[in-house]
């Protein structure tokens, strides 16, 4: 028996949202935490994002508020990047643990619906009324979107890589790396005339 649409949605999200719990394996506090881009991409915070905006996308949007505070009352005069780092007083246990209950409450969210439940995203004004399979698709990309960010977070901290822990998705041990990054300096170089 295949899957219905929905439980190809959730199957495909879950994935994703293991893959960015994983990134956080190993990693210090500091490591975790510190803005690894100009505007401050960090792994925890990335984490912490898609714990806040998933409340949001399965919980307001279909009438099932997350029992949790999340954003606060008047988001109009909030830092808009409040979701996107974690303060000293907050644990990556903290984080983590919202992260999961997040899941639990989207879980009721799929059990009560179907792909043409209707709910509506209020920041969204335009285009309020959406359905449930437009609302997983978009959280699909969302989080394989900033589960990209991760990647390149983590590699920059430590050079650790892949996709899953169970299949990385990344050529085997012993790969010259060294050797495949000066090709594809050299074609760069080619490309922009500089050699």
């Amino acid at each position: 028996m295949s899957d219905t649409p929905i439980e190809t949605l959730v199957r495909y999200l879950q994935t994703l949202r293991d893959a960015v719990l994983w990134k956080l394996d190993g990693l210090s506090e500091y490591d975790a935490r510190r803005p690894m881009t100009p505007t401050g991409t960090n792994v925890l915070g990335v984490v912490k994002h898609l714990a806040y905006v998933e409340a949001g996308y399965f919980g307001e949007t279909f009438g099932r508020p997350f029992p949790e505070p999340t954003y606060p009352a008047d988001v109009e005069t909030m830092d808009h990047n409040l979701d996107m780092w974690a303060t000293a007083e907050e644990s990556r246990a903290d984080i983590v643990g919202l992260y999961r209950r997040v899941w639990a409450h989207a879980a009721d969210t799929f059990a009560a619906g179907d792909v043409d439940t209707v709910g509506r995203v209020p920041w969204w004004p335009e285009r309020s009324e959406v359905t449930l399979h437009q609302i997983l698709v978009h959280m699909c990309v969302e989080t394989a979107r900033h589960a990209g960010q991760i990647d390149i977070v983590r590699e920059l901290i430590d050079q650790r890589t892949g996709m899953r822990p169970d299949a990385t998705n990344m050529p085997e041990d012993g790969y010259d790396w060294a050797g495949y990054v000066a090709r594809v300096e050299a074609a760069a170089q080619a490309a922009a005339g500089e050699i």
